[in-house]
């Protein structure tokens, strides 16, 4: 059953509604025009609901005269209407131009100026909104002035709140629509802890300013309205306004302050996400950068950090390829965690594979043809020493030496060694038949460990054992199947529960190997 996606994966910029970070230049144009023109439209029809209700509940004036009414009954619908307009026109045509690069093609690099101008939209969007609202703010107040004086401080406070909620939520909104761009802007550049515009902790300031000081500065003003002129303002009037202003702390505070959490939470999430795909092995897990601020260069910060976990993981898997993964495993300290020097004394057996006749054959063939038939020798060696526990643990030319039983024990080293030996002899006839092999197998106490300096070094096994291998290989090459084995390595394979393996084997004689005072009882494969 295959395994779900992350939802770092499923939700990159933290939205299904974002879509995805491979989609296409067009539906994200497409998707760019349709949440900008909700954001200006939705924020603008927030402000009239905030300035309706200041308006009418949280300040205290006098009531409106007829002229008054009637007036605001015609510029406002018409100032609104007008304003949410030029704000949705001038606002999105703004904004795509400046992310053309952006909707023309995922290959598309931007440039520096582009980039900078692509953060920048959510900013300019609410200036552009902020401008329009105290438009119309001087607008309404002139107009109370030039109606009914009175009411004139009313007007501009209660606008002045609606300019600023409609400006903090358009810029959260904004931010929050244009991820999927700031994402394209960012990709492929360091985000550094230098923050880009308005930071985490200025950014949360600000707000909390917006939500919560400027309708308690507005019961402020409304208090010291009630105290110049106490016989205008009654117990009534007062309760009203500040039942109405906790309303609109409660609720446009909250509002502020869940769509800033979302904004904070929202990077911190897709880390948390793509830590737990690492912690489970998935090295290839990144984030995509959306966020100018600290949020981001902690994104690019863990894109960072994986980026040097699947390199020292490459490299980690480069040397296990070279000297086997059991070596460079055994190579390292379990307590310090270091590479250390020396070796072991073991009892391990030892294969010994060498081509008959190599370099006549590399004499009368092309480099193609000789690359092609020692790749085919190598890898049916190297599979079936794999395939029972073994460590290639050099290419010596056109020969290979394998060792069974170290670094890792292995208490059925000598069976393993003879099984693959067999097989091996087996595949090499029938897979690379255009050359014949000799193949040794010898089994005794040996030293196996890293040789060398601590700046250059290789694992490699020394002894008795690897000698008479590469001594059996040789006469192997004379005998028919080209197999040669101590009989003592047949000897442990039945002492050492390799009895199944044993019995494939029988006596052929025995010789004096060189280096050795006495002959040496020898065995081949019986073959069926």
């Amino acid at each position: 059953m295959p395994r779900p996606k992350p939802a770092s994966q499923r939700s990159p910029f933290g939205a299904r509604i974002l879509g995805s970070a491979q989609q296409s230049p067009r539906r994200l144009r497409v998707r760019i025009q349709v949440l900008l023109t909700l954001v200006l439209i939705g924020t603008n029809l927030l402000g009239s609901a905030v300035v309706f209700v200041v308006n009418n509940f949280a300040v205290p004036a006098e009531e409106p005269s007829p002229d008054m009414v009637l007036a605001l009954a015609i510029a406002v619908p018409t100032y609104v209407v007008a304003a949410a307009a030029v704000g949705v026109i001038w606002g999105t045509a703004t904004s795509l131009r400046a992310l053309r690069w952006a909707t023309q093609g995922q290959e598309v690099v931007p440039t520096d100026k582009q980039r900078r101008q692509a953060l920048r939209v959510p900013l300019q969007l609410t200036l552009m909104q902020l401008t329009l609202w105290m438009a119309g703010s001087a607008l309404f107040t002139v107009l109370s002035i030039a109606l009914q004086p009175e009411r004139a401080v009313s007007t501009a406070l209660t606008v002045g709140i609606g300019a600023l909620v409609v400006a903090g939520v358009s810029y959260l909104l904004t931010e929050f629509t244009l991820r999927p761009v700031a994402a394209r802007a960012l990709a492929d550049t360091e985000v550094t802890n230098r923050v880009r515009f308005v930071g985490v902790g200025p950014r949360m300031v600000l707000f909390w300013a917006i939500g919560t000081a400027v309708p308690l500065g507005g019961l402020l003003v409304a208090a010291i309205l009630a105290l110049t002129d106490p016989g205008e303002t009654s117990l009534t009037q007062m309760a009203t306004v500040t039942i109405v202003t906790i309303g609109a702390v409660l609720v446009f505070g909250f509002i502020l302050t869940d769509l800033n959490a979302r904004s904070v939470v929202a990077p911190i999430m897709s880390v948390r996400e793509a830590l737990r795909a690492v912690e489970a092995g998935h090295l290839d897990a990144d984030v995509v950068v959306y966020d100018g601020t600290e949020l981001g260069a902690l994104q690019s910060g863990f894109n960072q950090m994986v980026g040097g976990l699947r390199e020292r993981e490459k490299l980690r898997d480069l040397f296990g390829r070279h000297v086997g993964h059991e070596v460079a495993a055994a190579a390292v300290d379990a307590t310090t965690g270091e590479m250390r020097l020396g070796g072991e004394t073991c009892v391990a057996s030892v294969l010994f594979v060498d081509l008959v006749s190599s370099t006549a054959y590399a004499s009368d063939h092309s480099a193609a043809e000789v690359v092609g038939v020692l790749n085919r020798f190598f890898g049916v060696v190297v599979d079936e020493v794999d395939r029972r526990g073994g460590l290639v643990n050099k290419f010596i030319g056109d020969a290979v030496l394998a060792i069974f039983g170290a670094p890792v024990p292995n208490e059925d080293h000598a069976a393993s060694a003879l099984a693959a030996a067999r097989a091996m002899a087996i595949r090499l006839e029938e897979e690379v038949p255009e050359i014949g092999a000799g193949i040794g197998v010898a089994t005794g106490s040996v030293v196996a460990g890293n040789v060398g300096h601590e700046l250059r070094y290789e694992y490699t096994v020394i002894g008795d054992a690897v000698n008479s291998a590469s001594r059996l290989t040789d006469l192997a090459k004379d005998v028919p199947g080209g197999v040669l084995a101590m009989w003592d390595t047949v000897v442990a394979a039945a002492e050492g529960g390799g009895a199944d393996e044993a019995i494939h084997w029988e006596k052929n004689g025995s010789a004096l190997l060189r280096g050795r005072s006495e002959k040496t009882a020898l065995a081949v494969p019986v073959w069926e």
